[in-house]
């Protein structure tokens, strides 16, 4: 049986995928025996990967002029066990000393690879799919940077199997043990783990499996110094209480730059719907049965999501149609550009690529992943020092600004006062206010004007200068003299 065919892997981009199971049970449905699926989240079985080459590679291509590796690290022990495919850039600048960041991309079930293309990578493909060009906005103009196809069955990854935050957290702290194992120069250098969308989820569990480790001082340390997501779903009983106002006013009366997308009476449906929600969210934090919290997915998402898509907007860029399917956005040509026999070649690599794996999407769906809460995670963190940077794109609905912020208000740890008395600074790049940011102590939260789920694509030169405040501790420094927004 086939672990990823073309049929699964839809144009998509790096974000947040709201079907119902049955939706994605059609497109799976032509590849994967179904039954298979709920033995996976069952416990009773998964799904080896390919053979995976042993050595890793050096490519040339993107940018030659920094060095490169790819390849494959296990994730897990036994036969079965994923193979994790990454991508690494050194940096531009001083790539012995300068932190490391390691990229996941969201879904679940989104390659990392595509956000190397379409984000904030070295190169951009071009619209022949044949070719690239210079992305002069990368994120490893100060860091090295590695993109990692995760979990099981994502990208370049091999396997299927993974389908909650548990099983996410283990895999990823043993692929980590192996990458420090292979490249130990890293071991001395600042580590942050960045993510976009339902890495909401991956991140928190990531991090703090990380944390619990070094702690206890297990295997290998990884010299973790901060955590960043961007139009996360981290926290979906706060965060799904927003969807309501923010379509119908964009989030202006907060300082958002949004356009309203549906009227009143959509409105006042969905605000009359939110208790029902929040309860059913509630009941799968207190008990996280797959059939809880998937009650919880599809109830919640057939109220908020469905509607918005009816309008025919995009849910990942407000301002804008959605233009190519489900998922909004046309990236084919990396599609074809990563599955060119050159290019893999270069990159050491022989399966298909697909920019977002459908079955795996399904499993996480089926095991009640969507609505179970992870902001709980972070305080633990916080209070040992490391940085934490929430930001979001004001544009975006599907994970929007104004729950992310909500969230992040009421997240209880040791300065919660602090933050929530804390103002919003005019947050400035080359002169001119590109967001707002709040901050406490370690914890911060940024707001950034006119960008979408994908910050890195539509803000590139802002995301970037986020990125190198935030790895050198210098948020601040950007903030506007006198700038506090009333």
């Amino acid at each position: 049986m086939k672990v990823v065919t073309a049929a699964m892997l839809a144009g998509a981009s790096a974000q947040i995928m709201t079907f119902t199971t049955n939706e994605l049970k059609d497109m799976v449905a032509p590849d994967y025996d179904l039954q298979q699926f709920q033995d996976i989240v069952d416990g009773n079985t998964e799904i080896a990967g390919d053979a995976v080459p042993s050595t890793f590679s050096h490519p040339t291509i993107c940018d030659s002029s920094v060095h490169q590796t790819t390849g494959y690290i296990k994730a897990a022990s036994g036969l079965k066990a994923p193979h994790y495919f990454f991508w690494l850039a050194e940096s531009k600048s001083d790539p012995v000393n300068d932190p490391l960041i390691m990229w996941l991309s969201g879904g679940p079930g989104c390659s990392s690879q595509l956000a190397l293309f379409a984000e904030n990578g070295p190169c951009k493909v071009n619209a022949d799919g044949n070719s690239t060009t210079l992305n002069p906005y990368s994120w490893n103009a100060k860091a090295n940077v590695m993109w990692v196809d995760q979990p099981a069955g994502v990208g370049f990854t091999t396997g299927l199997g993974t389908h909650d935050e548990a099983g996410v957290a283990s895999n990823m702290y043993t692929f980590l043990q192996g990458f420090y194992e292979k490249f130990p120069q890293y071991q001395n250098t600042p580590f942050y783990i960045f993510g976009e969308s339902y890495a909401g989820h991956y991140v928190p569990a990531i991090s703090h499996k990380i944390w619990e480790n070094n702690k206890a001082s297990e295997g290998i340390h990884v010299p973790l110094a901060g955590i960043a997501i961007g139009n996360g779903l981290t926290n979906p009983e706060e965060q799904y209480k927003w969807y309501a106002e923010m379509g119908h006013s964009g989030g202006v009366p907060q300082g958002g730059h949004a356009p309203s997308v549906y009227g009143d009476a959509v409105y006042n449906g969905m605000k009359s719907q939110e208790p029902a929600c929040t309860a059913l969210i509630e009941a799968c934090a207190a008990n996280s049965t797959s059939l809880n919290c998937l009650e919880a997915s599809e109830g919640c998402n057939l109220v908020f999501q469905i509607p918005y898509r009816l309008t025919g907007k995009n849910p990942y860029d407000m301002r804008i149609k959605c233009e190519h399917g489900n998922l909004c956005y046309d990236f084919d040509a990396i599609g074809k550009y990563l599955n060119s026999a050159a290019v893999k070649q270069e990159l050491g690599v022989t399966n298909h690529w697909g920019s977002c794996n459908m079955g795996v999407n399904l499993l996480f769906q089926l095991a009640g992943d969507w609505m179970q809460p992870f902001h709980t995670m972070i305080p633990d963190m916080l209070h040992d020092g490391i940085d934490v940077l929430i930001y979001a794109g004001d544009v975006d609905y599907i994970c929007n600004w104004l729950g992310n912020k909500a969230w992040t208000l009421g997240l209880d740890w040791e300065k919660k006062d602090e933050f929530n008395a804390a103002e919003d600074n005019e947050w400035q790049v080359d002169g001119k206010t590109a967001a707002r940011l709040r901050t406490a102590g370690n914890f911060n939260f940024m707001q950034v004007y006119e960008a979408g789920h994908m910050v890195p694509m539509d803000k590139p030169a802002e995301s970037l200068e986020m990125v190198n405040a935030f790895i050198s501790k210098s948020l601040s420094a950007n903030v506007k003299p006198n700038g506090i927004v009333v």
